[in-house]
């Protein structure tokens, strides 16, 4: 009997500028975050090229880890001209938890490091009353201000956060967010088109789902 042809192998949708990009570089929970989008019905791409991240209309740029380590593999990736570029261009761009921080001038993780520099301000660590702990982690609420436009959620909604820096940006104009732990620190950022949340939206439950759908749906 005639052996049967072996079906080719499935390939993965062809890459348009449409779709999400989400940018690789090492992170480690860029899956989840692929995995949030898609709950809501939103086609996201993976990617470290730089060419697919200045062809997207819209990027996210997750993160967990240290300051310094991210910087040297967007700078090693050739990640750095095409994320300035985007914002820059005032295209729509959501930054997650590092992907907040590195957004700023400096980071004093481990020293000081030069960050993307596309916000005034820096980014420290956090100095707490005593007894209270670092990293803050866990749910908390978060106070909206008016440069959260759209993106503003409830007063009672809950976001997941697990971090030990926070941002400093130098212009308050920008703080979208405040959130308290031992203090108030800034939660999230906004300006143009540009949005970031120190929290992790794609383990927020549905309050995470509504902000991952207006940075979507966001002209």
């Amino acid at each position: 009997m005639a052996q049967r042809a072996a079906l080719p192998a499935a390939r993965p949708p062809p890459y348009t500028a449409s779709m999400v990009t989400i940018i690789d570089y090492g992170s480690g929970n860029l899956r989840s975050v692929q995995k949030a989008l898609e709950r809501i019905g939103v086609e996201a791409l993976i990617s470290d090229d730089p060419q697919r991240v200045a062809e997207s209309e819209r990027v996210v740029l997750p993160g967990v880890g240290a300051f310094d380590d991210a910087m040297r593999e967007l700078r090693a990736r050739g990640l750095v001209e095409p994320i300035v570029a985007h914002v820059r261009a005032d295209k729509p761009f959501f930054g997650i938890c590092m992907g907040l921080q590195l957004l700023f001038e400096t980071g004093w993780e481990g020293g000081e490091n030069r960050g993307l520099g596309l916000l005034e301000g820096d980014v420290a660590r956090f100095e707490l009353p005593t007894g209270m702990k670092v990293p803050h982690m866990g749910w908390n609420t978060v106070t909206w201000g008016p440069a959260a436009e759209r993106f503003a959620q409830s007063p009672d909604d809950w976001y997941y956060f697990v971090h030990s820096y926070a941002a400093r940006p130098r212009d308050p104009s920008v703080i979208a967010g405040v959130t308290d732990y031992g203090g108030e620190f800034c939660a999230a950022v906004a300006r143009g088109r540009l949005f970031a949340t120190q929290f992790h939206p794609e383990k927020s439950q549905e309050a995470g789902m509504r902000l991952l759908r207006a940075f979507v749906d966001r002209p």
